[in-house]
């Protein structure tokens, strides 16, 4: 029986201790934002944080992970906020979308640990297969939320899907406008 914490709730799994994080999140938990892509630990599209580290979740087991706190893309910002989020809808990323949870927390990750990335540091760490080759576009989004996080870039809060964006506008403090 495994015990971790996932987006920083409780977990306690009852299932096989060998099995795949990927299939406890997605078949347990219920969170299936975390790709199942290839199996192998090749193409990126099951990454989740585990302890702040990216972590392709179909190559580590649930006993692996006792008192790890383990992040998913459900996890990262509920309404979409955190700049690697906003960055990737400015840079109009997704095209198939498939593998885009896994490149934005691998992104996510890399932006934690540097928020000045070079493109050989994005390199390294963007190993993620994306099938539509957006490669160029995912790029120039971490270079922006990496902007966004150090304050020289403003973000806008997408609101949660199936939230009406002038329906989300309403929490919003209205301007002032002197009207004649």
């Amino acid at each position: 029986m495994s015990r971790f914490t996932v987006n920083g709730q409780p977990v306690h799994y009852r299932m096989d201790a060998k099995t795949p994080l990927l299939w406890a999140l997605r078949d347990a938990s219920n969170l299936t934002g975390t790709k199942y892509g290839c199996g192998t630990g090749h193409c990126g599209a099951c990454t989740v944080h585990v302890d702040g580290r990216a972590v392709r979740s179909c190559m580590v087991t649930i006993e692996e992970l006792e008192g790890s706190f383990v992040t998913t893309i459900e996890g990262l910002s509920r309404d979409r906020s955190h700049p690697v989020q906003q960055a990737w809808v400015a840079e109009s990323v997704p095209q198939c979308g498939f593998c885009q949870s896994g490149m934005i927390m691998a992104a996510a990750a890399l932006l934690e640990k540097n928020e000045r990335p070079t493109d050989a540091d994005i390199e390294r760490a963007m190993t993620n297969i994306c099938r539509c080759g957006t490669y160029s576009r995912v790029r120039e989004a971490i270079r922006r939320a990496g902007r966004m996080q150090r304050g020289e870039e403003a973000t806008t809060a997408a609101p949660p899907p199936g939230v009406d964006p002038r329906d989300a506008a309403r929490d919003v403090p209205a301007l002032k406008v002197d009207r004649p």
